[in-house]
């Protein structure tokens, strides 16, 4: 009888440790220029100029890896996000609520509060995805001057108050504030002990 529980034991242990690995996070840290996609890198030099504080990022999903890169012009935080290939596959530009048209803002306001209750955006992104329909060269340049145009997207990063405790969540509207998604907003990843 003994030999069977300590075997039963020894099974279930075993098999316990794939179900631990079923739990993956998105992870976004930073890399150097030379781990960067090439053909990304070269779009970025050749169409990017008067750019500050350029960096470089690899964000790793559950089944997706990307490639940021983020950069300051013109005054304006914006991040170009490519998919592992090095295909760019958005343009965003952190925005504040007063930069989005205010029926806009008060429509995505409203459907977040049916959600929940009380609740804060911390970030705003006005997104250009690329799409087979546009050049990368014209989205670059509507990302550029800030355009407003009917195929942008807004994305926000919402801190929100539940029952379990606080909670964040990804929303994304279209330009006209109607929703598209949402998705939970997974902690961020310290590799190092804060005290």
């Amino acid at each position: 009888m003994m030999k069977y529980s300590l075997f039963l034991v020894c099974i279930c242990f075993v098999f316990s440790f794939p179900l631990l690995g079923q739990a993956t996070y998105e992870r976004e840290f930073r890399i150097k220029k030379s781990e960067f996609p090439q053909t990304a890198r070269a779009l970025v030099e050749e169409d990017v100029m008067g750019a500050r504080r350029i960096r470089y990022y690899k964000e790793i999903d559950s089944v997706i890896v990307r490639f940021i890169v983020q950069f300051k012009k013109e005054r304006l935080l914006y991040k170009l996000v490519f998919g592992s290939s090095g295909d760019m596959e958005d343009i965003k530009l952190l925005v504040k609520e007063v930069d989005v048209p205010e029926e806009v803002f008060e429509s995505m306001s409203k459907h977040i509060g049916k959600d929940f209750r009380r609740y804060k955006i911390r970030i705003l992104y006005q997104q250009y995805p690329v799409t087979g329909k546009r050049e990368i060269k014209t989205v670059m340049r509507d990302a550029f001057q800030n355009l407003l145009l009917p195929y942008i997207q807004y994305e926000l990063l919402v801190s929100c108050r539940t029952d379990p405790g606080r909670e964040e969540y990804i929303y994304l509207f279209d330009a006209d504030g109607s929703f598209i998604s949402r998705r939970k907003s997974l902690p961020p990843n310290y590799d190092h002990v804060l005290y």
